[in-house]
């Protein structure tokens, strides 16, 4: 029996990382999940992650700690506050505060050492360009920028061993079609974490960028949101 071929799925137990998990499931990958403990104020995401590599039979789960906060610079690793209630208009101006510097490019750099080790071609990270926050790191021509490095970056490259390919299956797609995309993969979102401010209890705020980019989405895709929200307190709709 052919070994099966290996991906790296970087995964911050959110949306659309978990929907680009179980999109390189169904193409015959063996799952490598890859998260971060890098002093983001939603930590409680990890816990998602762990549920999800689980539930979707990843090979193995890694997290790795590195302590961004000694940089700063964005509400979800400093001391600013998160924002929230923005309208869709606000929320396409500008990069927002919740921009951690260099975050891609810092994950992906991690990615990329572990899929030489593995020898495994496939990175796949679920970058949104349509329905996100207007992070730089997560536009078509910076992933091609970043996947034209990796050709010169490694050992495995240059011998001609191996092709790293940077796969964003979801770039091109409203957060309504990753949620229809998910659900007939047999998703369970009840699983997953999106909020970058929860409470101390665990629950979505329900009021920051995430939150409302993926209220939206479930109302768009016409499918109940499991979510429950501290700013409604029951399950929204």
């Amino acid at each position: 029996m052919p070994e099966k071929k290996k991906a790296i799925v970087l995964s911050s137990g959110g949306l659309d990382s978990t929907t680009a998990m179980a999109i390189a499931k169904s193409e015959g990958y063996e799952i490598y999940s890859l998260s971060f403990r890098y002093g983001q104020r939603h930590a409680l995401e990890l816990e998602a992650a762990q549920r999800i590599a689980e539930a979707l039979e990843a090979r193995k789960h890694v997290v790795i700690d590195l302590d961004l906060r000694k940089i700063g610079g964005s509400a979800l690793t400093d001391q600013m506050d998160v924002p929230k209630a923005r309208s869709e208009e606000e929320m396409t101006k500008g990069i927002p505060l919740t921009y951690v510097p260099a975050r891609n490019t810092i994950f992906l750099s991690f990615a990329l050492a572990w899929a030489e080790v593995l020898e495994a071609s496939d990175i796949f990270i679920g970058v949104n360009s349509i329905d996100y926050s207007g992070y730089p790191d997560c536009r078509p021509e910076y992933i091609r920028a970043f996947e034209k490095m990796a050709s010169l970056a490694l050992k495995a490259t240059v011998e001609d061993k191996m092709k790293i390919n940077i796969r964003t299956p979801l770039i091109q797609m409203t957060k309504a079609e990753i949620i229809l995309r998910g659900v007939e993969l047999g998703l369970d979102y009840r699983l997953t974490h999106s909020c970058y401010d929860p409470s101390p209890k665990g629950k979505a705020c329900g009021q920051c960028d995430s939150c409302l980019i993926r209220k939206k989405g479930f109302r768009e895709a016409r499918i109940p949101d499991p979510t429950i929200y501290e700013d409604e307190k029951v399950v929204a709709r």
